[in-house]
């Protein structure tokens, strides 16, 4: 559950008060102070594209460059080696999840988006647009979609953008504090400030919340989980910068330096860094949620009931106490195997936005995405947009997946087992290979990895909401988590019992055959129809014909229909 969720609803306890719902800087047109809108930001942040500020330097853009580099060669293009709208929102979107875990609003996979539509009304998804059409279209008017130099202009574009929101922040945390921003702070005055500016940054309270928590150091370790450390961890950024000084004395702040002061552009530069590190820092918190939650998997197959999920949350963990509902929302929910029951989905549900650390209104700060080392791993390899299945296989068999701290799990992929069959059928039905970013593909990765890889839902079946946007119901009840709990004697019989198969339990239940490209394969796949179709008919009668021989195989050493319901419903 987010921390600033918990947060919220600590200060409305302690305060006798309701738990507010979002704060007004969740929502609002203007950035936090100063009233500079977020159109006049995003002209601030698009300056240097447009030859009016300080081009960003050498190292940033080949560090841009280098991270975008595999996943830019595996992306479809057209025959001007170029990509079209969704493929620029999914490879920003990888960016940043990859570089520091920030999810920017109007950028979430779960949006849909096609040629012409970049996804429902939100803060960036409004204005990105115009910039791209604007700024990035004029560059090439005679062609048509966009260049990997484009891709890194976004990102430097979305970068800066996020610098100036930090700024607003910052700016209004010096003003409460009666310091000047021309004045360079002492070390302790520095503290000071940062102290306040992260307490800001991660909870999202109302102003005289913000105050009581301030004037109140106790109360402040209470309620912020591992505060004492959170400073700890803003003073090294402190000394982080003071060491680089020293190393390179900038021009004409010699005297500061050694005298051991810092400017408000020193101080810029550490929330900076606090941005893009904060979620490595954090990571041992979501860490821990997932060991929780995979020692409830005693088969690994990625769920856990939601009747074990509830009874952590009554008895040992509180972090567990999310509404049926607002799991089902977030796509965290497994409800199709009719043997298990509702399950909730680990990887879904580490990654769910009811987890992200901090919530701005640019971006949100979440549990790291591990399946995006996997999928990169496979990218550097296949260097395509498409691969054959036995490539595909031949890759993945070497590879491993870190499921805790002190455990590395390799997939088993056995030649004629099951995994191997759905992605020959997979790239049946897709002209005789597997396009790479397609939805059969990652739910494909689910069950190989299915502790680190998140089911992809259908497009529009789910959503990123966060708590405050979905309002009171995201919290079960104790009653509804005491309901559901009672069930949990029953159903640690069935899923504890290691006599059972993964396909008698219907582990893959939830496999669906619709294909939906993140990305254009308009040009990739353009073979004709009547061979797609005689290629995916031949793709579902070899699983047919393999599940039937499960089935009479199964028969004959239990006589088990689940097994037969576990295969039949799936495929």
């Amino acid at each position: 559950m987010a921390v600033s969720v918990i947060l919220s609803i600590a200060l409305g306890v302690i305060s006798f008060s309701e738990p507010s719902r979002a704060s007004p800087k969740f929502l609002a047109d203007e950035s936090l102070s100063g009233g500079k809108t977020f159109n006049e930001e995003i002209m601030h942040a698009m300056s240097s594209m447009l030859g009016c500020g300080g081009a960003a330097s050498p190292e940033k853009i080949a560090s841009i460059h280098q991270t975008l580099g595999p996943m830019w060669r595996t992306l479809p293009k057209t025959s001007a080696d170029r990509i079209d709208r969704r493929s620029l929102r999914y490879l920003v979107h990888r960016y940043f999840m990859q570089t520091s875990s920030l999810l920017i609003r109007g950028f979430e996979p779960t949006r849909p988006v096609n040629d012409s539509y970049w996804g429902v009304a939100d803060i960036l998804s409004q204005v990105v647009p115009a910039y791209v059409e604007s700024v990035l279209e004029s560059k090439h008017a005679t062609k048509h979609g966009f260049g990997l130099d484009d891709a890194v202009s976004m990102v430097l574009m979305l970068q800066q953008l996020i610098f100036d929101s930090e700024s607003s922040l910052l700016e209004q945390v010096y003003a409460e504090q009666g310091k000047g921003m021309q004045r360079p702070l002492s070390h302790e005055g520095l503290k000071e400030v940062l102290e306040s500016y992260v307490v800001q940054w991660m909870v999202e309270g109302e102003a005289e919340d913000i105050a009581m928590l301030l004037a109140n150091r106790t109360l402040l370790a209470q309620v912020v989980p591992h505060y004492n450390e959170l400073v700890t961890f803003a003073e090294g950024r402190m000394r982080s910068l003071q060491y680089a000084h020293i190393q390179k004395v900038p021009q004409k702040h010699g005297r500061e330096i050694w005298e051991n002061k810092y400017s408000f552009e020193d101080a810029h530069d550490i929330v900076g860094g606090i941005t893009s590190s904060f979620q490595s820092y954090w990571q041992s918190e979501c860490s821990s949620m997932k060991d929780a939650l995979v020692s409830m998997d005693e088969l690994s197959t990625g769920r856990v009931p939601l009747s074990k999920f509830y009874s952590i949350a009554l008895n040992t963990d509180w972090r567990f106490g999310e509404s049926e509902a607002y799991l089902r929302e977030m796509g965290a929910l497994d409800e199709s195997s009719s043997f298990a029951g509702p399950q909730v989905i680990i990887p879904n549900y580490v990654q769910s936005t009811s987890n992200c650390i901090v919530s701005t209104p640019h971006y949100l700060v979440c549990c790291s995405n591990e399946c995006e080392s996997l999928l990169s791993e496979i990218e550097v390899a296949v260097g395509a947009p498409t691969a054959t299945a036995e490539h595909i296989l031949q890759i993945v068999r070497n590879m491993t997946a870190q499921t805790t701290l002190d455990d590395d799990d390799s997939p088993t992929l056995l030649p004629e087992g099951i995994l191997a069959i759905q992605l020959r059928q997979v790239a049946s039905t897709n002209g005789g290979t597997v396009p790479l970013h397609g939805r059969l593909f990652a739910q494909w990765l689910h069950y190989v990895f299915p502790r680190e890889c998140p089911f992809p839902h259908k497009k529009g079946l789910v959503s990123a909401v966060t708590p405050m946007q979905y309002g009171d119901e995201y919290i079960a009840t104790d009653v509804d988590m005491k309901r559901h709990a009672s069930t949990a004697p029953a159903s640690a019989v069935h899923l504890g019992n290691v006599s059972m198969s993964k396909d008698e339990l219907q582990w893959m239940s939830q496999w669906s055959p619709e294909e939906e490209f993140i990305v254009d394969y308009s040009a990739e796949l353009s073979m004709p129809w009547q061979q797609r179709l005689l290629f995916g008919c031949g793709g579902l009668l070899l699983v047919g014909l393999g599940v039937w021989a499960g089935v009479i195989h199964g028969g004959k050493q239990s006589g088990g229909m689940s097994s037969v319901a576990g295969r039949v419903n799936w495929v």
